[in-house]
């Protein structure tokens, strides 16, 4: 009997100390404090000669609970007048009260709010803190970052295809969107498309608005001919085509391919360079051929991406080729090393793709 009241007695003070504990970790936990944050700046005018220096450097006091707390912070970044919907956020260490961004890292962060000039645009920024289920938000920074806009180093020469057996049609007119490339290939002065030709006629341009340089039709059959009298390349039916073209020896194999069987709701970019992982960016259906897919003029970010059917990561494409290549099903993701902005084309039947960037 006396042990049994020894044992009692003793779970009694056992659950009354974890009480006394729970209340006490509760009152002295509080509700805390905001944080505070400030800027060594207010306004930011960036160049290309600025990329590896700080930009701009934050600092703040961590939101104050009356007791030691591990937090975690992230600074939030929006435009100005838009209450941080849509805010970019940057993952701060743990412990750090202050974070020093890089004028590359800024400059991107700005672009990818949709900024396509070289202005100066007001942005906002604020602390976000959070522990135990709990968040508290910093008071708001303006700040005013003018960025700049150098296009990639881009080498290529693009080749695109006009003609009534072709999407443009003639309309050779520089804001014709339905002018598509060809695709290069690693070997310097050869291209290919493959897709959907109407019966008709088509022609090679080098610039859309412009008949200078122009490929056509040569005196004999797979001959071409870069004279303002070439002849049309002639389609005599309707259907699917690979053209293969080769600007050093002047010749073009045009030949008839299976029409794909495969078929998709939508096409989309995703990834950092897009957007995020979370975000799908859409391209365009083409009317004239299902399986061409463009965005025109659309601003990218340096990072990487994939293409994929249907908001679905069970058919996707990827390959490690900046700028152009044939992407594989399930390949790596594609590289793009300048934030610009960018035509993109992609072809689900083949997996070619091109992103060209934009004067």
């Amino acid at each position: 009997m006396k042990h049994l009241l020894k044992i009692f007695t003793l779970a009694l003070i056992g659950f009354l100390v974890i009480s006394c504990e729970k209340d006490e970790d509760q009152a002295v936990l509080g509700q805390g404090t905001d944080p505070v944050i400030s800027a060594n700046k207010t306004t930011i005018v960036l160049s290309s000669s600025t990329t590896a220096s700080e930009a701009v450097a934050f600092s703040w006091a961590n939101s104050d609970y009356g007791v030691s707390v591990q937090l975690t912070n992230q600074l939030e970044v929006a435009k100005k007048g838009t209450n941080f919907n849509g805010a970019k956020t940057i993952d701060v260490i743990n412990g750090a009260k202050v974070y020093s961004m890089m004028g590359a890292d800024l400059n991107n962060l700005i672009l990818s709010m949709g900024v396509t000039t070289a202005t100066a645009t007001a942005i906002e920024v604020r602390l976000k803190s959070s522990v135990a289920g709990r968040t508290r938000y910093s008071n708001t920074v303006s700040l005013t970052v003018t960025p700049f806009i150098n296009g990639p180093v881009y080498t290529f020469t693009d080749l695109y295809l006009i003609g009534d057996a072709t999407a443009g049609a003639w309309d050779n007119l520089a804001t014709n969107t339905k002018i598509y490339p060809l695709v290069k290939t690693t070997t310097a002065g050869t291209y290919t498309y493959t897709g959907y030709f109407a019966q008709g006629g088509f022609k090679i341009i080098k610039t859309p608005g412009s008949w200078t340089t122009q490929y056509g039709a040569g005196s004999s059959a797979g001959v071409l001919d870069t004279s303002g009298g070439s002849g049309n390349i002639s389609v005599a039916a309707a259907g699917y085509y690979k053209l293969t073209v080769n600007t050093s020896a002047l010749t073009y194999t045009f030949v008839p391919v299976a029409a794909p069987t495969a078929t998709y709701t939508s096409i989309s970019m995703i990834g950092p360079a897009a957007g995020g992982w979370s975000t799908d960016l859409d391209l365009q259906k083409s009317t004239f051929d299902p399986h061409v897919w463009t965005k025109k003029n659309v601003m990218l970010s340096s990072g990487e991406f994939k293409f994929r059917a249907n908001h679905d990561w069970g058919t996707s494409w990827g390959v490690a080729q900046e700028f152009f290549g044939t992407a594989a099903l399930g390949g790596a993701n594609i590289p793009l090393t300048t934030t610009f902005h960018y035509d993109v084309y992609f072809n689900d039947a083949t997996g070619d793709y091109s992103l060209i960037p934009v004067n």
